[in-house]
């Protein structure tokens, strides 16, 4: 019999390729089935209207329930086991929607606009939230939201648990007394939060809000979400009048003051370029070093871009059995690849010397371009690489959270798959239907 770590999985954007009929074989209900759409060969049309009639099935036969009541939820993320623990606690409800300029919800990342259609498109036809985007901000020791995260985690019984294979215990906790709902929602209303990973789900959100809108003859405009306070957050579970589900959206919210989170790099597979003429290319605008034992010796090369990493921008390149270090670029080529406004700290992002100066300038690609991958894991983009046809991976290490968190302050965000905080929240185990409200 499954459990729940068999019918769960990562988000969608973060399953490895390599991965996909894993999840697809651990259950005939993982929620992978729900949130990675594709059209059966069996069922052809619409893959967004085939998940529609999946979720529809499911519900209709028992495999989801709804809950009885409006609630929040507490989610734990814990290493297991001990020792060396990491924890990680939060709460998961449906978050009022603002526009990103207003000051409320930062971006940190930029957006394509191919996925924000097709996650709005999977909620258009599921009329559902199938999955939280992670959001961070600064609480308080006393404040209300974190000492109930606390209370529930230490005093009460878990509504679920599951132990995925990535090491992770979960466990879940109903908050659906009134007079903590209503604590929650005053510790968080005058409180910002930070979009850690959810980007294109958000900016889903809001283009369904406004779509939804414009087809009931409203002004999207000038029409402000029902239920926000002066600073537009609203808690889960307190209704307002006039609201349509539309104006909230599921996340993850989680004191970055209590759980600071972890930050990785995203990496890249650029198909139909071996390793060889990346090197060339590269070398007139990087100092290139081979590694020693190549990539059969991955984390040795990983800890020397650690290394490398400490006194700049650095990457390791590899496809095949040989593996580069890729140090010290060009201060001239970066600053004629990226534009002259830009903040001082840009030249010296990872991410922003990759797009600008690596692909775009030296390799002539494109970050968007179908055959560049992003990948979370170095390992998978290594195996990716060197699979046939093969290509090259790019490995990078992750930018400083100060840095990322400094630049979204002022309005800026750093390229899209750039950044990879965690650990992110287990998708399957808390969906919003908007028939539920």
């Amino acid at each position: 019999m499954s459990g729940l770590a068999e019918v769960t999985s990562p988000p969608y954007d973060v399953i490895a390729h390599d991965k996909e009929e894993h999840f697809l074989a651990a259950d005939p209900h993982n929620v992978i089935r729900l949130i990675l759409p594709r059209a059966e060969d069996a069922l052809p049309g619409n893959p967004y209207h085939q998940v529609a009639d999946e979720l529809a099935s499911w519900l209709a036969d028992g495999i989801l329930a709804p809950d009885p009541e409006p609630a929040l939820y507490v989610y734990e993320q814990m290493s297991f086991p001990p020792p060396g623990q990491r924890v990680q606690r939060g709460l998961i409800g449906a978050l009022g929607l603002v526009p990103l300029d207003a000051g409320v919800v930062w971006p940190h990342e930029g957006v394509a606009p191919g996925p924000i259609a097709g996650r709005r498109q999977l909620m258009e036809a599921t009329q559902a939230n199938l999955e939280p985007i992670f959001l961070l901000y600064h609480g308080s020791p006393d404040g209300a939201a974190t000492r109930i995260v606390e209370e529930a985690a230490f005093t009460r019984q878990p509504l679920a648990e599951a132990v995925t294979t990535d090491g992770l215990r979960h466990r879940l906790w109903a908050i659906t007394d009134h007079a903590e709902l209503a604590a929650v929602a005053a510790d968080l209303a005058a409180r910002t939060a930070f979009i850690a990973d959810g980007h294109h789900r958000y900016c889903a959100y809001l283009q369904l809000q406004a779509r939804r809108r414009a087809a009931a003859g409203q002004d999207a405009a000038g029409h402000r979400a029902a239920g926000h306070d002066a600073a537009g957050h609203r808690a889960a579970g307190q209704d307002a009048a006039g609201e349509e589900p539309w104006d909230r959206g599921l996340a993850l919210l989680v004191d970055a003051a209590a759980y600071p989170p972890r930050v990785g790099a995203i990496h890249r597979v650029v198909a139909d370029l071996n390793p060889e003429s990346a090197v060339m290319l590269a070398a007139s605008g990087f100092k290139v070093r081979e590694l020693p034992g190549g990539a059969a010796e991955l984390e040795a090369a990983l800890g020397e871009l650690a290394a490398a990493g400490e006194h700049g921008v650095a990457f390791l390149l590899t496809g095949g059995e040989r593996a580069y270090l890729l140090t010290d670029p060009d201060p001239a080529l970066v600053e004629a690849c990226i534009a002259a406004d830009c903040l001082p700290l840009w030249r010296r992002l990872p991410a922003a010397v990759l797009r600008d100066v690596l692909l775009a300038r030296l390799w002539g690609i494109g970050d968007d371009e179908p055959g560049v991958l992003a990948v979370h894991d170095a390992a998978a983009a290594v195996r990716l690489a060197a699979a046939p046809p093969g290509g090259t991976a790019v490995i990078g290490n992750p930018m400083r959270a100060a840095d990322i968190y400094g630049l979204a302050a002022r309005g800026h965000t750093v390229p899209r798959k750039s950044t990879s905080f965690g650990p992110k929240p287990r998708m399957g185990l808390v969906m919003r239907m908007f028939a539920q409200g």
